[in-house]
Order: C-alpha cells, then sequence, then structure tokens
C-alpha cells in the first residue's frame, strides 16, 4: 500500500514522501478499512516536527481519522462486515490506502455523507464531546464561549452547541473569519484582532464553559468572563502552556479548570466514548445538525501541501487528504 512517510527536516515538503509499505492485516478485534479520505489535523503538524510522538503500540503514519470501507475483519468482530461504510478515530495510520483500527473505534457513516465529509468527523467530534460535554458538562440554556471558532474543532464545537441548545460566543482572528462563525451558527461572534473581547464576552452575559486552544494569552480573559460556577476546558496551548493566576478567585468563583488529550487515551476509554458519541452526538450529524465546512481537499501524494495549507491558518473548517 501506499503511505505518507516522515523522512526528516521540519517543513513539509522537506519532511513528507509518498512510499509504500506492506499491506497490513487486521487482527483480533480489529477491521481492515479501504481508506478513502483522512482528515488533516494540527497533531499530525506537531508528529511531522517531532513534538507529538505516537503513543506506544500506534502506527508511525499521521493520521487521526479516516473514511473508507471496511475491507475484511479479525477474529471476534461481529458488528462490522466486508463493503460498510464507515470511519474512524486512530491513535496513527490514516495518510495510507489501508489502515488497521480497533473495531470499537468505528462509526457507520451517516446517510448523504460522502467519504471527504466523513472524514473530518471523529477526530473532531470526539474531541468536542469529551470535552465540551463531558468535561465541560454544557447544557443547555448556557453559554459557550469557543476560541479559535473557525478551526476544526471551533467549527464543530459551534454546532454541535447549538444542536445542543446551548448559547455561543466565537472568538476568531479577522472579519472574514468572524463572519464564517457566525454563519455556522454562533450567536456573537467577535474579531480578535479590532474587538475588545473581554468588554463584549461580559456584555453579552459571560461564559459558562470555555473551551480553549489558545492558552498562555486568553488565560485572564477566560478567567474574567467565566460565570461563577463555570467550566474551563483546555485542548491546546498555541500561545504557551504556562500561566500565572489568582486561585482566589477560581475558588471565590467556584470554577473549574480541567482539560484532555485524545490520542493517548486508553483503548477501552476511547471505546467508551465512541459508543457515547454515537448515542448522543450521532443523531445531529445524521440529521445536518452537525457538518463541518472542508476548506480544501488534496490527493494522498500531496500531503505536503495539506500540511501547508493548514499551517497557513486561513483555513475554514478542515482540510483532507482524498485516497
Amino acid at each position: 500500500m501506499r503511505v505518507i512517510e516522515i523522512e526528516g527536516g521540519s517543513g513539509p515538503a522537506e519532511a513528507l514522501r509518498i512510499a509504500e509499505r506492506p499491506d497490513p492485516v487486521a487482527g483480533p478485534g480489529q477491521v481492515l478499512i479501504r481508506v478513502r479520505a483522512a482528515g488533516v489535523n494540527r497533531p499530525d503538524l506537531l508528529q511531522r516536527t517531532g513534538a507529538y510522538p505516537p503513543p506506544p503500540g500506534a502506527s508511525d503514519v499521521l493520521g487521526l481519522e479516516i473514511a473508507g470501507e471496511i475491507e475484511a475483519v479479525g477474529e471476534g468482530v461481529t458488528r462490522w462486515a466486508v463493503g460498510d461504510r464507515v470511519c474512524a478515530l486512530l491513535g496513527g495510520g490514516g495518510y495510507a490506502e489501508l489502515a488497521v483500527v480497533d473495531a470499537r473505534h468505528v462509526l457507520p457513516i451517516p446517510e448523504g455523507l460522502d467519504y471527504v465529509q466523513a472524514a473530518v468527523l471523529p477526530e473532531t467530534v470526539f474531541t468536542v464531546f469529551a470535552n465540551v460535554f463531558e468535561g465541560g458538562a454544557l447544557k443547555a440554556g448556557e453559554t459557550l464561549l469557543i476560541h479559535g471558532a473557525t478551526s476544526g474543532i471551533g467549527v464543530t464545537a459551534i454546532q454541535m452547541a447549538k444542536a445542543a441548545g446551548a448559547r455561543v460566543i466565537a472568538t476568531s482572528r479577522g472579519a472574514d473569519k468572524a463572519a464564517a462563525a457566525k454563519a455556522l451558527g454562533a450567536d456573537i461572534s467577535l474579531d480578535a484582532k479590532t474587538d475588545d473581547l473581554e468588554a463584549q464576552i461580559r456584555e453579552a452575559g459571560g461564559a459558562d464553559v470555555v473551551l480553549d486552544m489558545v492558552g498562555r494569552d486568553y488565560a485572564a480573559l477566560n478567567l474574567n468572563s467565566l460565570n461563577a460556577g463555570g467550566r474551563w476546558v483546555v485542548i491546546a496551548s498555541l500561545t504557551g502552556p504556562k500561566v500565572e493566576m489568582d486561585l482566589q478567585r477560581i475558588m471565590l468563583k467556584r470554577l473549574t479548570l480541567t482539560g484532555s488529550t485524545l490520542r493517548s487515551r486508553p483503548a477501552d476509554e476511547k471505546a467508551r466514548l465512541t459508543a457515547a458519541v454515537e448515542t448522543t452526538a450521532w443523531p445531529w450529524v445524521a440529521s445536518g445538525k452537525v457538518k463541518p465546512p472542508v476548506q480544501a481537499v488534496f490527493a494522498l501524494e500531496q500531503a505536503a501541501d495539506a500540511h501547508a495549507e493548514l499551517e497557513a491558518g486561513g483555513h475554514i473548517g478542515k482540510i483532507v487528504l482524498s485516497v
């Protein structure tokens, strides 16, 4: 099978190359998927530069989410059959023509979605569900503040929060991105380049949950924006992970500060999360309430171009490799 390998060098053009590897075989409890499309995510960029190695036992090939059809099923797998159209969450191995996946981490592609649309769902939907709805305990009628609202995670979080009956305040950089976040359903969409974020968030009533991908530079903003009993959920720290904080303010406002990663979770925990997503969030996908936009589609051998597009930061939604 053809795969994308990391050859060396930090830049995408220098680091990524097309190569061939033996076809993988589905073991007990696994399925073999013929990959038709693979999502491109920021963790892929980090792994390419050596900053985010795959967890033990995972493929060293990039790619955390795919869509395709079942090619073979391993011993003990009863739910899936050859030919089923599925998407899946991976620990690695998505930038390839074939991928072996734990059968418990696979979901059916809802009717009406093609492989490209389905490939952008697992990493983002699982991440938002685990962090906003489980870690952040967002409820209908509450307000979710999303930073980086036009990223793959951001556009998914907007749609999932609205599907759950919550109000959304979105921040992004630039008028075009602010307009896009508004069009995707954000009740209030702010331009971080020109708006006074703290004043306008407080004027809008503050937030009950913050989904934070920024880190250090927005720490004070988040602390000031959260209402009493609020939950601050960190899933990335693009401006740095270390902050100084007044713990008394957290105590007085009864705040919860939490966060998580997805890739390193044990297989059993990912299986639990898959089942929870299918029960709660997959109906939103099937109904069309959650349908993250696709910014661009590249062929597998153009993986370096896809990485360059994501690094440029102008995207709204997801970038996909067509295999």
